[in-house]
């Protein structure tokens, strides 16, 4: 059975895209840590960060890079953090958050209730850059 993930790369289900290549997509976290926390995955199914072959997770890194650059001129903050979970969707993926403090990145927080019109905006940012 398809991931979310991938009913997202199919357009089967909506999100507020903020980046795209032919392997890859990044896209606004919908229960985000911070504003701006966006998830970066390769088009192809892979459960595993690390089952992903070495040519496409350079590829990504890359790839997640160019989005965080993009997410920092964005937003205010002292750095763009990375973090590999995995655990939530059977799809690989990264978070990239927005962060001042090192409790910025804590899973454990409770996450951000944005409307749509905030994530439309918020998307709208990461794009313009």
């Amino acid at each position: 059975m398809a991931s979310i993930f991938t009913k997202i790369i199919r357009n089967e289900i909506p999100a507020y895209k903020v980046a795209e290549s032919d392997k890859f997509l990044a896209f606004l976290d919908v229960s985000p840590l911070q504003k701006g926390h966006t998830l970066v995955i390769p088009k192809l199914e892979i459960d595993y960060i690390f089952d992903v072959e070495d040519d496409l997770l350079s590829e990504m890194i890359v790839f997640a890079k160019k989005v965080s650059k993009k997410i920092k001129g964005n937003f205010d903050c002292n750095r763009v953090g990375m973090a590999v979970i995995g655990l939530e969707v059977p799809h690989a993926h990264i978070h990239l958050i927005p962060i001042n403090k090192m409790d910025d990145m804590n899973f454990a927080n409770d996450k951000l209730k944005l409307s749509s019109g905030e994530m439309m905006e918020i998307q709208e940012k990461i794009l313009r850059e």
